[in-house]
């Protein structure tokens, strides 16, 4: 049960939360439109597509991104100024422990937590789609990556395909050759001068090709000139990728694309498991910071609140740097992927409940 402290507390704890969202966001998005108002002028670009397409998803990537610091320059502000208003220290001496006190920010930090784990796992990836699909379209136009020439793949147990060549723009593979084998012996080997991909269809049309089977030293060759449909686990987007589209996958799109590049044999999969991890990870740090706040600004010191904030502003930089490590970490295979990602958590627990220890009682 939520008494008449909990519920004044989590009301501080929730109002000035969003409030910080709301001045941040501000911030960043007049920051934003400052360094692309160039490419919004020149580019053909309409204002419906600058404020729906691009800016809802930007708010809500900056929220998703940022929201463990929005969390502890919230908890840090409206806590210094109770203590400065001595009803932190009015509370401990009514005979409230600290524990106690802690419980309203950890129920409003928990339903925080909650919001930004469905944030990250699915709305924000829905709406970077938007917000991606304009900024190649209209902002960032280098940003493709990928391989089109000499391409190899494993597109199943016992299958492998290369590619010669690959345009984007026709979707034609040319100099395809698909290899069936087993137990290391090669069964049969597909060759087309040309592989269509058919949108409709989800296949690829294979023109010209021939087919050679193998049965120990037997070898029987056969040629084709009628188009042939075939369904191969390969699509166009095989060949071109951004640096940046693990942002605009749902968890359960980064699963399936995790196990499929695994099963390929590509090191692409890491990308996808450092960002389903950090959804989660991100998440739980906001009752770390809350407890790090609480206990940081509920001491009333000479300061005042401009100490308070500067310390937990040091401490958000902090986790930040912290977490841009980790991530090189897991990247580089130095450290595996799931520990690398709470590496952060883990530091900032120890120094939260150092801090408890040295909090005001």
């Amino acid at each position: 049960m939520l008494g008449t402290l909990d519920r004044y507390l989590i009301r501080k704890y929730l109002a000035t939360f969003f409030f910080a969202v709301l001045i941040f966001t501000i911030i960043s998005m007049a920051i934003d439109f400052s360094e692309k108002v160039k490419s919004f002028i020149e580019k053909p670009c309409t204002l419906g597509e600058i404020l729906f397409d691009y800016y809802t998803g930007f708010v809500l990537y900056m929220g998703g991104l940022l929201l463990p610091l929005y969390v502890l320059v919230a908890v840090v502000f409206f806590t210094s100024r109770m203590a400065f208003n001595a009803e932190i220290l009015s509370i401990l001496n009514a005979g409230v422990s600290f524990w106690r006190l802690l419980r309203p920010y950890l129920v409003a930090g928990g339903v925080v937590a909650v919001l930004h784990l469905s944030l990250n796992h699915f709305l924000i990836p829905m709406a970077n789609k938007s917000r991606l699909k304009f900024e190649r379209t209209y902002v960032w136009t280098d940003q493709e990556k990928g391989k089109k020439s000499y391409v190899h793949l494993l597109v199943g147990a016992d299958r492998k395909v290369y590619v010669q060549g690959y345009d984007k723009n026709n979707k034609t593979a040319t100099g395809m050759r698909l290899e069936q084998f087993k137990d290391n012996r090669v069964l049969s080997l597909l060759e087309a001068q040309q592989a269509v991909w058919k949108e409709k269809t989800g296949r690829w049309e294979l023109n010209n090709y021939t087919v050679r089977t193998f049965d120990g030293l037997r070898e029987t060759f056969r040629r084709y000139n009628t188009p042939l449909d075939t369904a191969i686990n390969l699509l166009p987007e095989d060949f071109i990728w951004y640096h940046n589209q693990n942002e605009e996958m749902t968890s359960v799109e980064l699963k399936q694309a995790i196990a499929r590049d695994r099963s390929r044999g590509l090191l692409t999969s890491r990308n996808y498991e450092i960002e389903l991890y950090r959804r989660t990870a991100d998440a739980f740090t906001i009752l770390i910071l809350t407890v790090i706040g609480l206990a940081v600004a509920g001491r009333k010191v000479r300061g005042g609140m401009g100490l308070h904030l500067a310390i937990g502003i040091g401490l958000g930089a902090g986790y930040i740097l912290l977490s841009k490590f980790a991530v090189s970490f897991a990247a580089s295979g130095s450290v595996p992927i799931l520990l690398g990602m709470w590496i952060p958590n883990l530091v900032f627990l120890a120094v939260a409940l150092w801090l408890v220890g040295k909090a005001q009682k």
